[in-house]
């Protein structure tokens, strides 16, 4: 009796299995991708100055090995020169093809070799460098911000000018590095509370960069690779003074969170930018005003995240859309220039995380809007090293991009990857969230952790020849040798 009951159960068993087999090979068919690709009509920026980056390694090699009193006279007479460039460019209001900001710029690096060597400087080098910031945005109020010139100047500036005192804090002990570096305090009428020692405004757009592999990713894949991978707006309750930050996350859509909820999840950055008080004078409570809608707004339904990042279409937001919108429902439009994303390999990278939209609003580019103030900027040098080991891992990945290379996934984990993003609408169904994010298909779910894994492996290793060179130099490797370093990585493995 047992012996025939058991093998009767042999069929159901075979059915079984052949169900299971037959139901995976379903899921491994790929859905058709009818996606067409093409170059943008700008072109990325290029620095195109290995030879200057190079001759400044020198300098600050030569530097190091004499005494602060040998380059003090130097250092000096850069900076009364650049003073004096930076009164004439707020005096005489340049185009911003003129040759006084080529001067400043090369100032700015130049200053930098010497500073490194002589820390007691940094101080000075802190108050020209929110100087540059400060009148550089103050003139480009006057410009096409969608015109290659401008953008081309405000970047390499605004941006170069932070690469600059960068190379310098890292070169330097880390008690000696400031955390915190103030701005500009543009006035406000908004409500107000404290963070990390700084008076902040309701209205106010925070600035940040992640910590993982797509935060780098999303701050470097554009035509001017910045720092910055998220954008959340500050909501100050007027009775309460209670601080809220309204922020969209990939993982959930637009949340409201506490300020210690936004400060645990990991920042390497954090900026703070506040709305021009001359722009709103007819009503200086503009940026409250479109806090407040945002906060109602986050509270009062589900918006989900827009992987597409369309920020025309308001039914979805992505992270800098949560500020733009906000803000326009006020008459004030934000990015004055549109970030742009011309390369076709970086827009088939990102095609295939979801985006279809290359002309945005991306996180790093809102540092330059002339409507905004930097009233803040939080880093410190740990995080700060992660940050460029980040990007030089990233910059050398885009060059895979570039030479059409595309993003891949493991297709054996399709079946896997699909059953658990409709375990994961279910979930999104009854308010909670899934391991694939809402609105990423089971691909890009399956692509990040490809690209991602990828990306560290190369930066496990980087880590390990960055060590190599400070210990063969004395000095931790300035941006463009981690670049060179995460390029002889990357082709080893």
């Amino acid at each position: 009796m047992s012996i025939k009951s058991n093998t009767g159960k042999y069929p159901k068993f075979k059915i079984f299995t052949f169900s299971i087999i037959l139901l995976y090979l379903i899921l491994l068919i790929p859905l058709p991708d009818t996606t067409e690709i093409i170059e943008g009509k700008k072109s990325p920026f290029i620095w195109n100055q290995d030879k200057f980056w190079e001759k400044l390694e020198a300098e600050f090699n030569a530097a190091r090995n004499v005494s602060c009193d040998k380059v003090k006279q130097k250092i000096d007479s850069l900076l009364v020169e650049s003073k004096k460039v930076l009164s004439n460019i707020s005096i005489s209001s340049p185009s911003p093809t003129d040759e006084k900001f080529r001067v400043l710029e090369n100032n700015i690096f130049n200053i930098a070799t010497c500073i490194s060597a002589c820390s007691e400087y940094l101080s000075k080098y802190i108050d020209f460098y929110t100087s540059v910031r400060k009148i550089i945005k103050e003139e480009s109020r006057n410009w096409d911000m969608n015109s290659t010139e401008a953008r081309n100047t405000v970047y390499r500036l605004l941006y170069g000018n932070r690469a600059a005192i960068e190379e310098v804090m890292l070169q330097l002990p880390s008690e000696k590095v400031p955390k915190l570096i103030l701005g500009y305090d543009e006035p406000s009428s908004s409500p107000s509370a404290k963070i990390l020692g700084v008076t902040i405004q309701s209205g106010d757009i925070l600035i940040s960069r992640g910590g993982a592999p797509t935060s780098a990713l999303i701050a470097r894949g554009n035509d001017y690779p910045g720092n910055f991978s998220h954008v959340a707006l500050i909501h100050i309750d007027e009775k309460t003074n209670l601080i809220s930050i309204i922020e969209s996350h990939i993982e959930r859509g637009v949340t409201v969170s506490s300020l210690n909820e936004y400060l645990n999840d990991t920042k390497l950055r954090i900026m703070v930018l506040r709305l021009r008080s001359d722009i709103i004078t007819n009503d200086p409570m503009i940026p409250h005003k479109a806090a407040s809608y945002a906060f109602s707004e986050a509270k009062r339904k589900h918006i989900p995240y827009d992987f597409e990042m369309n920020y025309s279409d308001h039914d979805k937001l992505f992270c800098s859309e949560v500020a733009s919108f906000a803000y326009l429902k006020f008459g004030i439009r934000l990015w004055s220039g549109l970030s742009t994303i011309s390369s076709k390999g970086t827009r088939m990278w990102l095609s295939s995380f979801g985006v279809t939209n290359f002309e945005t609003q991306e996180p790093s580019d809102l540092e330059y809007d002339p409507q905004l103030s930097v009233v803040a900027e939080w880093r410190d040098p740990e995080t700060l090293y992660k940050d460029h080991l980040d990007n030089a891992v990233t910059d050398v990945m885009l060059e895979d991009a570039d030479s059409d290379k595309q993003l891949s996934y493991d297709w054996y984990k399709l079946p896997i990857g699909r059953i658990f993003k409709l375990y994961s609408v279910a979930l999104n169904y009854f308010g909670s969230e899934g391991p694939v994010p809402e609105g990423m298909s089971a691909e890009a779910a399956l692509r990040n952790i490809k690209y991602s894994g990828k990306h560290d492996n190369i930066k496990e290793r980087l880590v390990v020849l960055a060590d190599e060179f400070k210990t063969q130099n004395g000095y931790r490797p300035p941006y463009w040798e981690l670049v060179n370093l995460a390029r002889q990585v990357r082709d080893e493995i």
